[in-house]
């Protein structure tokens, strides 16, 4: 007893310590495990019915992505509802959300200990801590007393953060004014990521948000350039007001100018009623005009009237209309390089990228791919009914080791298809992806290390052996370094180095 109340003390100082909110999130999770002896353990927030993890303890990397509805599991559900302790007995039928989730331990737990904690704040819920271990008895020798402080020491740390820390990088934590109880705070469920370009556009977007700028998204087919928008959005004044979106690459030339500005009765055949146009339905709120490129230069200049001046006519119509309306743009070309073709209006360009936001690519997110997966993950396992849908270590690694030009999208539909042949060949609802349910084409991979290959017997036929050894430490340096997250400590642990050797070679080759 005398330990586990010096454990208790030392968990109490360290969480009201000035750690930042992740920190005193993993201290938390590490002190439980040292504490319990448990195998696993997970800390959650609570928003809109689901749970969403903020830090694991001995679980696959993956459930950082996953979004759990309480409706679809029953554990989780309980925890939710009771208010108080909840212990599942070890023959308890309900399945466990983990299941299959715990490295090195694959195989359905029937039999183990789990406890759940509602984490609560002036009487609402805002999340649960988790604690789970292989041993039926494992927990027994702890008391719902003790277990009680445990959750009023999680419940204030979780809270505290959310309340100093508004915008965790990691979490995307947001404010919102209009809850009486304002530490309920809301969540942005699908901006998944702790990667270092995720966390810059997620500060760029905060920066940005609540102006009244024009922003343009740039960014490859299937970053995410929506969800950067409706981020955006939901983040600014304007949020009571719902979003509006237009894709300019399936507006028809004949009747984009009405989609944009509106129409009066008569104005041509078939216009039996007056219409608003997107920019008068986003009044007072954002218009997010979707592959913007694609616009003909004829509705470009009267897009750039509307954006110089705020006002609109509609089609047919003499009169004009003042609107309050900002413009969020995306594209996936090279807008400066369409203006000098002529593509594109120069003065319209200057007007949209007012502030200009990146969406990074998702091979150059690191370890971002596996949150992500397992998000797709979990929405999966709801489509297809399943009660546990987890990913084998061997389509992990195809997952890490593919580029990924079709980018998010491409993953997404790379995980629902595996998810379904993995189910078509299962024999019960607990089903594993492996690598054989990937049809991965790794022609562009191949392609790339042929190019690499091509270029340093060039070097080497032209410039000697010295400088083509150069160039491929170069690139394998590079690579190391960008699949590590841009941490030189853990490329130099990957490539069997000295940090501070691997530091003067790098800038020995112009890397730093």
């Amino acid at each position: 007893m005398k330990n586990k109340n010096q454990a208790l003390t030392q968990l109490a100082i360290d969480l009201t310590t000035s750690l930042s909110g992740q920190d005193r999130f993993e201290k938390l999770l590490s002190v439980i495990r040292k504490l319990f002896n448990c195998d696993a353990s997970a800390l959650l927030a609570f928003k809109d019915q689901h749970f969403l993890p903020l830090a694991i303890n001995g679980l696959d990397d993956e459930v950082l992505g996953r979004r759990f509805n309480i409706a679809e599991h029953p554990r989780l559900e309980a925890i939710a509802r009771a208010g108080d302790i909840v212990r599942f007995p070890a023959d308890s039928t309900l399945p466990d959300p983990y299941d299959g989730l715990i490295p090195n331990h694959h195989e359905k737990l029937n039999v183990h200990s789990c406890i759940g904690l509602p984490l609560l704040a002036d009487d609402h819920l805002i999340g649960a801590l988790t604690i789970d271990a292989f041993k039926a008895d494992q927990f027994e020798r702890f008391s719902n007393q003790e277990l009680r402080i445990i959750s009023a020491l999680a419940s204030a740390s979780l809270h505290t953060s959310l309340l100093m820390e508004r915008l965790e990088k990691q979490t995307g934590f947001i404010e919102n004014n209009d809850q009486v109880n304002n530490s309920f705070l809301q969540i942005d469920n699908n901006m998944i990521g702790n990667s270092t370009e995720i966390q810059s556009l997620q500060t760029q977007i905060k920066a940005v948000a609540d102006t009244d700028l024009s922003v343009l998204i740039t960014g490859e087919t299937g970053v995410g350039k929506e969800l950067v928008a409706v981020s955006i959005h939901e983040q600014s004044s304007r949020h009571k007001n719902k979003l509006i979106y237009l894709n300019c690459a399936a507006l028809p030339e004949s009747v984009a100018e009405s989609e944009l500005f509106g129409h009066v009765k008569g104005a041509f055949t078939g216009a039996i009623s007056d219409r608003k146009g997107k920019f008068e339905l986003a009044n007072n709120s954002t218009l997010f005009l979707d592959e913007v490129g694609e616009l003909p230069l004829s509705l470009q200049a009267k897009l750039l009237r509307a954006l110089q001046y705020g006002d609109i006519q509609r089609v047919g119509d003499e009169q004009s209309l003042k609107v309050n309306t900002r413009i969020i743009a995306a594209t996936n070309r090279e807008l400066h390089k369409e203006v000098k073709t002529g593509h594109f209006r120069a003065d319209l360009y200057h007007r949209l990228n007012v502030f200009p936001v990146h969406v990074p690519a998702l091979r150059d997110r690191g370890d971002d791919v596996i949150l992500l997966s397992g998000f797709f993950v979990e929405r999966c396992r709801n489509k297809l009914a399943l009660a546990n849908l987890s990913i084998e270590q061997s389509a992990i690694n195809i997952i890490k080791s593919y580029q990924w030009p079709g980018n998010i999208r491409e993953l997404e539909h790379a995980i629902n298809r595996a998810a379904v042949l993995a189910k078509s060949q299962s024999t019960n609802l607990s089903v594993k992806i492996n690598a054989t349910h990937f049809n991965i084409n790794n022609d562009e991979s191949s392609e790339k290390q042929t190019q690499v290959n091509e270029i340093i017997e060039e070097k080497v036929i032209n410039s000697g052996l010295r400088e083509a050894t150069n160039h491929f430490q170069q690139t394998i340096i590079k690579q190391v370094y960008q699949e590590n997250n841009h941490n030189w400590s853990r490329t130099a642990k990957q490539l069997k180095l000295d940090t501070g050797n691997l530091h003067r070679l790098a800038k020995r080759l112009n890397i730093k």
